[in-house]
């Protein structure tokens, strides 16, 4: 057949629907390109845990690569019931047929607010992709604010009110989207807030979707996740996944936890029922892994309690240099984030670089001085607050053999490449607040 001519072809008139790229990516991607030009970098925007995959997590993955068969739509056998058992020894009695894998929790949690439809209330601040999400549905995200010191829930006297006023303007709200411990502050409610929320949620028949997906990661293994799940079980589906405790992001698999009883029986229908037609079921092989490791084996629970140590002790130390440079930092209690705020600044910041916003304030500390932060404005904050995301996990070592010194260090902050990202960290914080508006020398 002939190759049409030029003059042949139409404009196609069709607009794709513009979405723009998630936050945390774009600011990933800005950071590559500044990379690749040879100019110096400090990683601070994008969510990764920043360790190495076990040895023992990729020979389970290589073992089960020859299972090249979709497989259950909800997941294999021996996955759910892996499931069941993690959920089971954190207090939560689980049975397997309550348990739904996918392809990572972004699916999952894409496909929960698709089978429930309606408008959803998410804390405000809150990880980019809830309100993306209920954008793309066409459903409406009512951001909540969060009790001072307590995010990832939105206020319990906000939601209620939130609620009647939904409720009057004919688009009640169907669910509410917690994060325990939260991203973006870092933060982890009360089991007090959780009950009244769990309360508000009875009286006004919402569906709670409880994002836990840090619950590992809480910094003092002392201390409990107050999950929804304890005080409003017959509401509450619970979500998790590798990505954060196991650093396996890119392998893409998550579950939730349905309610049992009618409800939760009906959801766990409608979730497969989506899947059947977007993504059949999870890839076998990393099912087959994931199976593994939520049957938690004792050099996987030691990594993650290594993890945990070092995502503290960095998280910490990153918070004690916003905290000197004059920043209100809340208390990191869980994974690998914290959430400066650089109020007391303002009028230096704006005298000296007209800075007024977060993204202002995130845009010159990316173009100036190569340091990716992300603006809480990117998670649904006031747009004027000078408060920003810092994820310091990417600072662990840029190779393997860095990372995993760092996670056998004692002392982690001290080891060379973490305490020179820490250093070079205060010089720009300092600079920032100078009279002198000349740049401070670029290091590699």
């Amino acid at each position: 057949m002939p190759a049409l001519s030029p003059s042949a072809l139409r404009p196609v008139s069709v607009s794709p629907r513009p979405v723009a790229l998630s936050a945390t990516l774009a600011v990933n991607e800005a950071l590559a390109r500044r990379s690749r030009a040879g100019l110096p970098v400090l990683p601070m925007g994008f969510g990764e845990a920043g360790i190495p995959i076990h040895p023992a997590l990729t020979e389970a993955l290589s073992a089960g690569a020859d299972r090249g068969g979709y497989g259950p739509v909800a997941g294999s056998d021996e996955l759910r019931e892996a499931v069941a058992g993690y959920w089971t020894r954190r207090g939560l009695p689980t049975d397997a047929d309550r348990i739904v894998a996918g392809p990572g929790s972004k699916p999952l949690l894409f496909a929960l607010l698709l089978a429930l439809g309606g408008a959803v209330a998410v804390p405000a601040p809150s990880w980019v992709s809830y309100a993306a999400q209920a954008a793309l549905l066409d459903d409406d995200a009512v951001m909540l604010a969060t009790p001072p010191g307590e995010g990832g829930v939105p206020s319990p006297a906000l939601l209620a009110d939130a609620c009647v006023r939904a409720r009057a303007a004919g688009r009640p709200l169907r669910a509410v989207v917690v994060t325990l411990p939260d991203n973006p502050t870092g933060t982890l409610a009360s089991a007090g807030t959780i009950q009244r929320l769990c309360e508000v949620a009875r009286d006004h028949d919402l569906v709670i979707i409880s994002d836990e997906i840090y619950r590992d990661l809480v910094h003092d293994p002392e201390e409990s996740v107050p999950s929804p799940s304890r005080w409003a079980p017959e509401r509450t589906v619970l979500s998790t996944a590798l990505s954060k405790n196991l650093a396996a992001g890119g392998w893409r698999v998550g579950v939730v936890r349905v309610p049992d009883g009618p409800f939760g029986a009906r959801l766990r229908d409608s979730l497969t029922g989506i899947a059947s037609e977007i993504w059949s079921s999870a890839p076998a092989p990393v099912q087959h892994a994931a199976a593994y490791a939520f049957g938690e084996p004792a050099e996987l629970v030691e990594r993650i309690d290594a993890s945990r140590r070092l995502h503290s002790a960095v998280v910490r130390a990153v918070a004690g240099r916003f905290t000197a440079a004059g920043a209100r930092v809340p208390r990191p209690q869980g994974g690998f984030y914290l959430y400066p705020d650089l109020e007391p600044l303002r009028d230096r910041l704006d005298g000296e670089h007209g800075v007024t916003t977060g993204a202002g304030l995130t845009g010159l500390l990316l173009e100036r001085y190569g340091v990716g932060v992300l603006p809480g404005s990117a998670f649904g904050d006031d747009p004027g607050a000078l408060r920003m995301r810092v994820a310091p996990s990417l600072l662990y070592g840029a190779d393997d053999e860095h990372r995993l010194a760092a996670l056998e260090a004692s002392d982690p902050v001290a080891l060379p490449w973490i305490a020179g990202a820490l250093d070079r960290l205060s010089e720009v914080l300092a600079d920032l607040t100078r009279d002198a508006l000349e740049p401070l020398p670029e290091v590699c």
